[in-house]
């Protein structure tokens, strides 16, 4: 290890450390006159290093993908119609709605006007507060009833069901 300043050697088992003009510095003894000598960063007492938690993340990482972690239930696609259809209904404002369900004014409008999509809490309040269903079932689907006869394979196009208006 040399110097910083002049380049001289160091004794590898005690460098010193001084702050020279703002900037902390391994030194020689004489360079280290140019500032003022700073003590040695605290070693960490207790560095445990957990070996459980590194196996679990790398088993997580390779597990296959599980159908158990799909979601069940999905957002109706016309869900803005039906919250803004609902609150009318019970003739209340939008600030009114925000207060029932502790949400602000501007949320509930991003919401009706279709600029925000709810996550699921925010589903079940306005589901709760305003006795709608907002989410609907998934069936599970057999892909292999999907596969194109001419190439064999599966496609987005053989799966996918497109709703016209």
């Amino acid at each position: 290890m040399e110097c910083e300043i002049c380049g001289k050697e160091l004794p590898e088992n005690n460098p010193i450390r001084a702050k020279i003009e703002g900037s902390i510095m391994i030194v020689c003894k004489e360079c280290s006159k140019l500032g003022k000598i700073q003590k040695a960063p605290p070693k960490p007492k207790f560095v445990k290093q957990n070996n459980q938690s590194k196996r679990k993340n790398t088993t997580q990482k390779n597990r296959p993908y599980s159908r158990s972690k799909e979601p069940t239930e999905e957002l109706i696609e016309d869900f803005s119609h039906e919250i803004r259809k609902a609150r009318e209904s019970k003739n209340w404002s939008r600030e009114d709605l925000g207060r029932k369900i502790n949400e602000r004014v501007s949320v509930i409008t991003r919401i009706e006007t279709g600029k925000m999509t709810p996550d699921n809490k925010l589903t079940k309040k306005l589901e709760k507060a305003l006795d709608i269903k907002l989410l609907e079932k998934i069936d599970n689907v057999d892909l292999n009833q999907f596969i194109n006869t001419t190439s064999g394979e599966r496609t987005l196009g053989n799966v996918m069901k497109i709703k016209k208006k």
